[in-house]
């Protein structure tokens, strides 16, 4: 897919159906793996009344790979989990190709080598999601092994780390939409305190490794702002 200014866009192709039913299932980290156990140092981070800066940072001695690898499914069970609440609206069909994106641009989506074409932005969350899904379901890119070693050896791949890029870039951008255009329905259905608490973790997770591009931020500069400032003076009161 890629990122345009909203005045480049091209002639809409017609709408589609978006494919999710709203049944979600998400990742698991298999138990006894290494993605399990260092899953399990966020979750007792948090679960202890650690701040958000202590759960993001890389536990002493473990890989950065690693780390980044199953935060990217943790994170995309938390957008998964937030988009199933709304996926089967029928508001979302009413939107055209090349509507519902944050103001002043369009993401358009392309399969493979393809050509990026002009979708909806409901259709384009669908199509991230279930790209990512292929990628976190196929043993060869996102290992789930018993054996660390060999688990780490596709982990510390530049190829590993181009496509963990390339996954945080499509969550930001599903964060984006949903912020832009449906935050008022997950207010009615009283889950901004949940959308807002997913998307402060992403951010100072991504912050940390530095993992979106400035360009990828300026859509959502406003809301990106404040929370930037929240984890550089959470940061300078660890380490003060």
């Amino acid at each position: 897919d890629c990122y345009i200014p909203i005045h480049c866009q091209a002639t809409p192709l017609f709408p589609m159906a978006p494919a999710h039913t709203g049944t979600f299932q998400p990742m698991v980290h298999r138990s006894g793996t290494l993605r399990e156990r260092l899953h399990s140092y966020t979750k007792r981070t948090l679960g202890a009344g650690g701040s958000i800066n202590e759960a993001v940072s890389l536990p002493a001695g473990e890989s950065c790979a690693a780390w980044v690898a199953v935060h990217a499914i943790d994170f995309y069970n938390d957008v998964s989990t937030i988009w199933a609440v709304m996926s089967t609206d029928p508001y979302l069909k009413s939107f055209r190709p090349g509507e519902g994106f944050p103001s002043g641009v369009e993401y358009r989506w392309a399969d493979g080598g393809a050509e990026a074409v002009s979708v909806s932005a409901p259709i384009y969350i669908d199509k991230v999601l279930s790209w990512i899904a292929d990628q976190m379901n196929n043993a060869t890119k996102f290992p789930d092994d018993d054996d660390e070693e060999k688990a780490l050896t596709v982990f510390q791949t530049p190829q590993f780390a181009s496509l963990c890029g390339q996954i945080f870039r499509r969550l930001f951008r599903v964060y984006g939409i949903i912020y832009s255009s449906f935050f008022g329905t997950l207010e009615a259905l009283e889950m901004a305190p949940h959308l807002n608490s997913c998307f402060k973790h992403f951010m100072f997770f991504c912050t940390e490794f530095g993992l979106l591009p400035e360009r990828e931020i300026e859509p959502l500069e406003v809301l990106v702002k404040p929370i930037r400032k929240q984890y550089y003076s959470a940061k300078q009161g660890i380490t003060a």
